[in-house]
């Protein structure tokens, strides 16, 4: 492939988007996400769909600037009322994110699939990648788990409202608090919590930053309902997969049972903030979050040096 000078970060890594060196010396982030339904509500899962795609440029320290959208839709067989909920929350999203939606593009499709490329930038001093992680670095998560479980849960018809109004409104939250809240401090390295799941992000950043890490199971939260659906045998397809390709990088602890397994490695939808800073600093940010942010990020964990095991899961 080859190389072009401008690009700062670009398909060489793992990081979250790519981000491209402009002439003036300022950096262009840039990012596309979409997806199928996730949740029954059009209205909101248009808002998911926009958070989610917002989260990259977020994740890098970035401030968004515009946003196009992607959209597939069944026009013929689904009413255009769907479509235009779909596409208001979207454009909600955006508002509170303090971007415009300046175009986009639609096809006719079978299953209705939104989301947006999204184009940001960020300073140099600002840049956080996922290869940056040191050794004694606190590892914090800005939102709950099990987005994955209770998302497979509405489609079979299992999840309790409670679940489904927590898992709504986790996705929809924008991680806007937390690219503000790593400005605070001295972030060494960032990734949001995505389709990988915690395991897997988590993985992609210690090999990135040639580190190892340890997670304290115990200290993981969950969103409600998450753990009942979980034993009742409600694990996505792709939470499974995650699984499947960590296990040779993770030990388990053996009080561990093969549903904690699934949970930590849960496949997320508009997920937190996965960061890497220093312990001294982890208290200056939970305090950098507002009071009304739903949620107050914990410490899951911590980077070590390297090791045979990349990441040891206790319990």
């Amino acid at each position: 492939m080859e190389t072009d000078d401008r690009v700062v970060v670009g398909f060489d890594g793992a990081d979250d988007a790519a981000v491209v060196r402009l002439d003036d010396g300022r950096l262009l982030v840039q990012t596309l996400d979409f997806f199928t339904p996730i949740v029954d509500n059009p209205y909101d899962f248009g808002q998911i769909a926009a958070a989610n795609s917002l989260s990259d440029i977020y994740a890098m320290g970035g401030t968004p600037l515009t946003a196009l959208n992607i959209v597939g839709f069944p026009i013929n067989d689904l009413p255009k009322e769907t479509l235009t909920a779909i596409l208001q929350g979207g454009a909600d999203k955006a508002k509170e994110a303090g971007i415009p939606i300046v175009g986009g593009h639609s096809v006719d499709d079978k299953e209705p699939k939104y989301g947006m490329v999204i184009t940001g930038e960020v300073s140099e001093k600002n840049l956080v990648r996922n290869s940056t992680a040191r050794h004694g670095d606190a590892l914090m998560l800005t939102k709950p788990l099990g987005t994955g479980i209770i998302a497979t849960a509405i489609k079979k018809g299992k999840a309790s409202a409670e679940s489904i109004s927590a898992a709504t409104e986790s996705m929809s939250t924008l991680n806007k608090a937390g690219a503000e809240a790593m400005k605070q401090v001295n972030v060494h390295a960032a990734t949001d919590v995505t389709g990988f799941g915690l395991l897997g992000h988590l993985l992609e950043m210690c090999q990135a930053s040639n580190v190892s890490a340890e997670v304290n199971f115990g200290s993981l939260e969950f969103l409600p309902g998450a753990r009942e659906l979980a034993e009742a045998g409600i694990i996505p397809g792709g939470t499974k997969r995650n699984l499947d390709y960590v296990k040779e990088s993770v030990t388990f602890d053996s009080a561990l049972s093969e549903t904690d397994q699934f949970m930590a490695a849960d496949a997320q939808t508009s997920g937190g903030l996965l960061v890497a800073l220093p312990e001294n600093e982890v208290q200056d940010f939970i305090s950098a979050f507002d009071s009304d942010y739903f949620y107050t990020p914990i410490q899951v964990g911590s980077i070590t040096d390297s090791e045979d095991s990349v990441i040891k899961l206790n319990s």
